[in-house]
């Protein structure tokens, strides 16, 4: 079965819920994506942590980093990840170890593996080859 994202009224809803964001593959450097991404998203009211084993126990722009999904101290409401394709079957699999709610792989991100993997254990909330900050862009 091939993947389509959500149609984009579900995607503005998922926007409207969320609280918490976890950026997984948050970087300590203001010229990467994911951390510019992450600046607008806090811009927007959202709770965030960062994801990413190498900076776990730091702070990168007031946002706390844990080292894996599972260690992220509350609901998630949107995984945000920015991670190579080829990594998000492995993210999905983490996904699933927690109660997250949307799995959203950024732009130019896109695995039909990681959406099976998904799908399988009944997780249907999945937006790829999105970018979350066009996606808020849109609404406003």
């Amino acid at each position: 079965m091939s993947f389509q994202n959500p149609k984009q009224n579900k995607i503005f809803q998922y926007l409207e819920d969320a609280k918490v964001i976890a950026v997984v593959g948050l970087s300590d450097k203001p010229e990467k994506t994911s951390y510019q991404i992450a600046d607008v998203l806090k811009s927007h009211g959202y709770k965030l942590y960062g994801v990413n084993p190498k900076l776990a126990g730091e702070t990168v722009n007031d946002i706390p980093v844990v080292a894996r999904l599972t260690d992220v101290p509350e609901t998630i409401d949107i995984v945000d990840i920015f991670r190579r394709s080829e990594f998000l079957p492995a993210v999905a699999e983490e996904f699933l170890q927690t109660n997250a709610k949307v799995f959203w792989a950024q732009l130019g991100l896109y695995s039909a593996e990681a959406a099976e993997v998904l799908r399988s254990k009944g997780r249907s909330d999945i937006v790829m080859d999105r970018c979350i900050k066009i996606e808020l862009n849109k609404r406003a």
